[in-house]
């Protein structure tokens, strides 16, 4: 790794480090900062325990306990400069335990966290944010045998990475990421790369399993209100364009409650959610990036513009939302003309108010 003297036009060597001879310790800052930016790890992820012991007639305690966006449980291992040879082992028990966690326990769980660590928001709420503001009792936690295993460490031995590829052979989804520290002068840096599975395999891998996963489902039958959002948005969608909003245009029509356009790499995003007894539009900031646009954005005048009062749903150092709400029986087919109505007209609104704001932080959102 190199650092770029633009002035110089050189490049200049950062010296590789061991964790240890910088003073780092496992428990105290990797795990830390992992937990504090779970995003470092390639994907999002909703940090739920740290240091979990919640096994029956066991002493044993994983580092972090996570869940990714499809709702599986991810255990996550660190070990610093050296895997160490029983961590794969280590990582199958936590597994094994996780495996049957219900909801409500994983709820709980988190709830443990949250009052702990982050001032004791609620963790219901917590979730259906994540899961793209989903209804609650919809959500699936911990889905079947799919518990994930993630390594975090600056070395990896053979016996470790021979393992986890045998593993990944047999459908158990492994990560290794090689975590490792740098130093130039007195600055610090920090380098993560995933070296299992290469990022290639694992794209096709995961298309594969979510193509499995939704034949199941089609053998299955999709419940009700699933097939009623899905009618829905198929035909909300054309009645958009034909306004000439077409913020939705590449979006497909789904069983989902939400359905979501993000202006990419800035954190701000125009988002519609249809639930049994309200239909929602919502301009949402989330991440660091989102928050940062966020505090820029000149809410007053976005507010003064809007011919009506939204109501603002913060979630602490996570999301900002300014939401238009319409209580409706959304589910009564014989409703849905004067909902399109509303959101058609609504969406027209947030985006001819948010627009200039937007732009003025340099941030574009059209509908056409």
């Amino acid at each position: 790794m190199y650092q770029i003297d633009k002035g110089a036009n050189r490049i200049l060597p950062l010296q590789e480090k061991r964790f240890s001879e910088l003073g780092f310790r496992e428990r105290e800052h990797l795990q830390e900062w992992l937990a504090a930016n779970p995003e470092v790890l390639g994907e999002e992820l909703m940090i739920i325990q740290k240091e979990f012991d919640g096994f029956d007639e066991t002493r044993e305690r994983l580092d972090l306990l996570a869940l990714d966006k499809q709702g599986h449980l991810v255990i996550i291992e660190n070990k610093l400069d050296d895997s160490g040879r029983d961590v794969v082992w280590q990582a199958l028990k936590y597994a094994s335990y996780c495996a049957g966690l219900t909801k409500s326990q994983i709820v709980a769980i988190y709830q443990q966290y949250l009052d702990k660590y982050e001032g004791g928001s609620s963790a219901q709420q917590r979730l259906s944010e994540f899961f793209d503001d989903a209804e609650f009792d919809e959500l699936t936690l911990n889905p079947g045998s799919d518990q994930r295993i993630l390594f975090v460490a600056a070395n990896f031995r053979r016996e470790v990475t021979s393992t986890a590829l045998w593993l990944m052979e047999h459908r158990i989804r492994i990560q290794c990421i090689k975590a490792v520290p740098y130093a130039l002068g007195d600055q610090l840096f920090l380098n993560l790369e995933q070296i299992i599975p290469v990022k290639e395999a694992e794209e096709y891998q995961i298309s594969v399993n979510e193509k499995a996963d939704a034949e199941r489902q089609e053998r299955r039958g999709i419940p009700n209100r699933q097939r009623v959002r899905k009618q829905f948005w198929s035909q909300l969608f054309p009645l958009l364009e034909e306004s000439g909003i077409d913020l939705f245009a590449n979006v497909a029509p789904s069983i989902y409650p939400v359905r979501k356009v993000d202006v990419p790499g800035e954190g701000v995003r125009i988002a519609l959610q249809f639930t049994q007894s309200e239909v929602r539009v919502k301009l949402i900031f989330h991440r660091k990036k989102g928050l940062l646009n966020y505090q820029q954005f000149d809410r007053d005048a976005f507010l003064a513009a809007m011919p009506m009062e939204l109501r603002e749903e913060p979630t602490p150092g996570k999301a900002q939302r300014l939401v238009a709400g319409y209580r409706v029986a959304a589910f009564d087919e014989d409703n849905w003309p004067a909902i399109n109505e509303w959101l058609v007209e609504t969406l027209q609104q947030f985006v001819d108010a948010a627009g200039p704001e937007l732009r003025k932080i340099g941030i574009e959102f059209t509908s056409g």
